[in-house]
């Protein structure tokens, strides 16, 4: 009952805290204004003998004979199968206005079946963008999340050791062709679109600025004018402008994990007038066999009987629990609690007063 009127509590908490103001830079992003995913294929060596088994992954045998004979060093018709490198995938990403000679972090992740990468050490590998040009290269030693423990018949397995991460393990050999200075508009992209939250940001930065400035073009873009901020540069107006704060607009969300049992609620969240009773039912089968022999000194053998017993126990009643009609946030769980459900129960209960009707929210199961 504890953990219970923790989660309660939690609740109603979130339904009395008010949004405040947010800046431009937390809900919107500037058109042209991006990073690039980057990707690799790489070879990790220095392993513990946790790395690939060459005959499961002969892609791992190719690129290091390919980069052996790189280096000058033939292996033609060789037979060699080491334990201690394993071919990876290095994912990263380019942030907006790199240049040439910055470092960027990159993740690394196996793809064969090594059993982990602590210790590795990524031989250079390109990473290559959408248009298929190398834009960085990633060279160094890997700081793997997790930890393998093996003995005979046992084995356990803590985080994830087959991927890892190398900060600043990748530097910048090409730029991204983008002069931001050249821009005479420039489109802002909301995260979430909203109407009314697009209405106040064109507001907001026409207030600033005393003139109009922004245009709302539908629910999810704005429009900047940039001669008519009249600022040194579009750098200078971007940077004035992602500082102006707007209170956002949300919609009303009941966001439910069935995994964890967690349940989020917006405090705009309604709910109709409704009457919710809840309540288990039980059945419990027990097991117990009889063993049947024969008479001493007479011919038989021995029969197992089955015996089984079944009963179905269900819960007193509690009654109903009415939610009054446009109740809000703490009404709703307060009603709820009254029922002294858990929170997995009362993701269920959630669920059927959505199926009724009753709750004016969007409601998400992950």
């Amino acid at each position: 009952m504890k953990g219970l009127i923790v989660f309660v509590s939690w609740f109603c908490l979130a339904g009395i805290v008010a949004a405040g103001p947010v800046r431009i830079k937390d809900l919107v992003e500037f058109d042209g204004v991006r990073g690039n995913d980057l990707v690799g294929y790489g070879l990790v060596v220095g392993l513990n003998g946790s790395g690939d088994g060459l005959r499961n992954a002969p892609f791992t045998e190719e690129i290091m004979s390919n980069i052996l004979e790189r280096l000058g060093v033939n292996v033609t018709g060789e037979q060699f199968r080491p334990k201690n490198v394993a071919a990876v995938f290095v994912t990263a990403a380019l942030p907006p206005f790199s240049r040439a000679g910055g470092q960027i972090d990159v993740t690394v992740s196996a793809i064969g079946d090594a059993k982990s990468l602590l210790g590795g050490t990524l031989i250079m590998t390109p990473l290559n963008a959408a248009d298929g040009e190398i834009y960085a290269v990633a060279q160094g030693t890997i700081i793997a999340g997790g930890v393998v423990a093996e003995a005979n018949g046992a084995n356990v397995t803590q985080g994830v050791p087959t991927a890892g991460v190398i900060p600043a393990g990748a530097r910048v050999e090409r730029e991204i062709d983008f002069d931001l200075s050249t821009l005479t508009s420039l489109r802002l992209a909301l995260r979430n679109a909203d109407f009314t939250t697009a209405a106040r940001i064109e507001r907001a930065i026409n207030s600033d600025f005393g003139r109009p400035v922004a245009f709302m073009l539908d629910s999810g873009t704005v429009s900047l004018n940039i001669p008519q901020t009249r600022m040194a540069s579009v750098a200078h107006a971007l940077g004035r402008i992602e500082n102006i704060t707007v209170e956002p607009e949300r919609k009303a969300r009941v966001v439910v994990d069935q995994r964890s049992g967690t349940i989020v609620m917006g405090e705009d969240v309604r709910i109709s007038r409704v009457a919710v009773s809840q309540g288990n039912l039980t059945l419990r089968i027990q097991e117990a066999p009889l063993a049947v022999q024969p008479n001493p000194f007479s011919e038989g053998e021995t029969v197992i009987v089955p015996r089984a017993r079944a009963d179905i126990q269900e819960e007193p009643g509690i009654g109903l629990a009415e939610v009054p009609d446009g109740a809000s946030l703490s009404e709703v769980i307060a009603g709820l609690n009254a029922l002294g459900v858990s929170p997995r129960d009362m993701i269920d209960i959630l669920k059927s007063i959505k199926a009724a009707g009753a709750l004016h929210a969007e409601f998400i199961v992950r």
